[in-house]
């Protein structure tokens, strides 16, 4: 997709907006941020739309988001790196080089989907357990719908972002810790901004 610089702002804009809130930023919001009037901001986005890349919801604010399939140019970029063999962890083992590749890409979505994932970083303990650990990089595909035992990141009715593993239980959905000095939550509904695909720790 064609974008220029400022439409590709826009998109990391309103896709970081939908992720930490669960709406989009204002034009007057979107224009303070890149530095142009909101008249700018609103001819960016309507060719946004034109473009299939973003979707505005008639009537009603902060509506736009990204569209279906449409990955954000910053996303998922397919990264490939030799994987010449295993390095033991526990027992040594003889050291046999072994020539293939690890494709990132593929880690985080099916091959021949377009996958449209960020990464966020850890902060806390509370899925500890499932070896996500605070400091870590989790690498998350966008998604608004999950199943029972997806690591998810999920919006609270009260605008708070958490990352824990999901599960809906008759009328309320679960929010699993797996670390016991946490408890899950326990909601009505929240919404799902994405499934955790795989993690990425910085030594």
């Amino acid at each position: 997709m064609n974008l220029t610089p400022k439409q590709l702002k826009i998109l990391q804009l309103i896709r970081n907006c939908r992720v930490r809130h669960g709406y989009s930023p204002t034009m007057q919001e979107l224009a303070d941020e890149i530095g142009v009037s909101k008249v700018t901001v609103f001819e960016h986005v309507e060719a946004l739309i034109k473009k299939g890349a973003l979707v505005r919801e008639p009537n009603k604010a902060r509506s736009l988001s990204i569209a279906k399939d449409i990955a954000v140019p910053d996303e998922a970029r397919p990264m490939h790196f030799p994987l010449i063999g295993s390095i033991a962890a526990g027992r040594p083992i003889e050291a046999v080089e072994d020539r293939n590749e690890i494709d990132l890409a593929e880690m985080i979505g099916p091959r021949g989907k377009a996958s449209s994932a960020f990464a966020l970083r850890v902060k806390g303990d509370s899925m500890r357990d499932e070896g996500i650990l605070d400091g870590d990089f989790v690498l998350v595909e966008r998604a608004d719908t999950a199943t029972n035992g997806d690591r998810v990141v999920a919006l609270l009715p009260n605008g708070e972002a958490t990352l824990k593993t999901f599960f809906r239980e008759g009328d309320h959905v679960r929010l699993q810790p797996a670390n016991p000095d946490f408890q899950p939550i326990i909601v009505k509904d929240c919404r799902i901004q994405g499934v955790v695909r795989n993690v990425l720790r910085r030594y």
